[in-house]
């Protein structure tokens, strides 16, 4: 059964979170810091004031709801997702996922040019069905009764398109977890897939750097990972512990989601604010303290690592499911050399960009929508 939904968040819930904000006891941070210790504390408290003072969430909530949201059992979790039908009477279904710290609101304003392109210009046969879901123990979904990976979580949503949405056949976009996602949905469900379009790669092969440039990379990727590997090890290890800190503090929650913000994103002068609004960082991360889904979402992790982390198991073939891949030039972590892509994936479309960083639907829609549409004439 799918049932329709809309979001709807009371003012009393609303009052208690703004009071939580104004109640905040803020601490010391080394005069010295900028952003290297973690969250800046002067943007913190401004963006803080700015969130008891001026953010409207019932904007961000009009802005979810003029879209059709429904709900529907799969494997026994209740999942949300957004479902636009596309133009004319070919639209290809495209499946969009969303990763950590994220959620659908990075898609919210791809999906209208996606499902209508001729209302901006495109063309009407470019169209998409497009469905973007709260991945499971994410935002209006509901949690797993214990943490799942991400080759879970393809499978449910593959039931989700096939069996509770009814397509034969689909392309699936993703970043961030998004594109692992991806990865598993083209890997054991090819006859579904019919193609994958990805903006990020968190797996790796079981067998290791080949060649010289591949270990370069490597090295590369382990070096650049020193300092961004607290939250990840935290949450793939003991999550529950943090929870206890997050429940009750949105403002904990929100300087854990805003530091990855600034860090994986493509600013100018180190300037948050030069790549997402006030607005934008925070009806982010008000899904999570609204839903309270801090603790379930953070859940993915663990799971990965039951699943045997970035791994691809060691009998792993090629994914042969035509695949899109789009480089972001500041991309949290350096794509592999083109080797090494070969031999995961069945690549028919490699485009690097000019500009933007992980949040690719946030940072640069157009661009990113560009690809996908590209890619998917390629298939038809």
């Amino acid at each position: 059964m799918i049932k329709p939904f809309k979001v709807n968040v009371s003012d009393d819930i609303l009052n208690e979170i703004t009071n939580n904000v104004k109640k905040y006891p803020w601490h010391e941070m080394p005069k010295d810091g900028g952003w290297n210790y973690g969250t800046n504390l002067d943007y913190m408290k401004e963006l803080s004031n700015y969130w008891v003072t001026k953010f409207n969430w019932k904007k961000h909530e009009a802005e979810i709801n003029k879209f059709s949201n429904f709900k529907t059992d799969v494997d026994g979790i209740e999942m949300h997702f957004i479902q636009e039908r596309g133009s004319g009477a070919n639209a290809t279904p495209l499946l969009v996922t969303h990763g950590w710290p994220g959620s659908i609101l990075e898609s919210l304003h791809i999906i209208d040019k996606l499902a209508h392109p001729e209302k901006f210009g495109g063309k009407e046969e470019d169209a998409f069905d497009v469905i973007v879901p709260s991945l499971p123990g994410f935002g209006f979904s509901g949690s797993p009764s214990r943490p799942i990976g991400p080759r879970k979580m393809a499978e449910i949503l593959n039931k989700l398109m096939t069996k509770n949405l009814g397509y034969k056949n689909y392309l699936a976009h993703g970043g961030d977890w998004g594109g692992t996602i991806s990865n598993w949905i083209a890997y054991d469900n090819p006859t579904n897939c019919i193609g994958i379009h990805i903006n990020f790669l968190s797996m790796r092969l079981p067998d290791g750097p080949q060649n010289k440039e591949e270990e370069k990379w490597h090295i590369e990727f382990i070096k650049g990972q020193e300092m961004e590997e607290g939250y990840r090890t935290q949450q793939a290890t003991k999550p529950q512990t943090l929870s206890y800190a997050m429940m009750d503090s949105p403002v904990g929650i929100a300087a854990w989601i805003l530091e990855k913000m600034y860090s994986w994103s493509d600013l100018k002068k180190n300037n948050i604010e030069s790549v997402y609004s006030k607005d934008t960082l925070l009806a982010n991360i008000m899904i999570y303290v609204l839903t309270k889904t801090f603790n379930t979402a953070s859940w993915i992790y663990y799971g990965r690592r039951e699943e045997g982390g970035r791994y691809f198991p060691k009998d792993f073939k090629q994914i042969r499911v035509p695949t899109a891949i789009a480089i972001f030039p500041a991309e949290m972590s350096p794509w592999p050399p083109r080797s090494y892509l070969d031999r995961i994936f069945n690549i028919k479309q490699l485009t690097k960009m000019s500009k933007g960083g992980h949040f690719a639907a946030l940072e640069q829609p157009d661009l990113l929508i560009k690809d996908i549409t590209k890619f998917a004439r390629t298939l038809k």
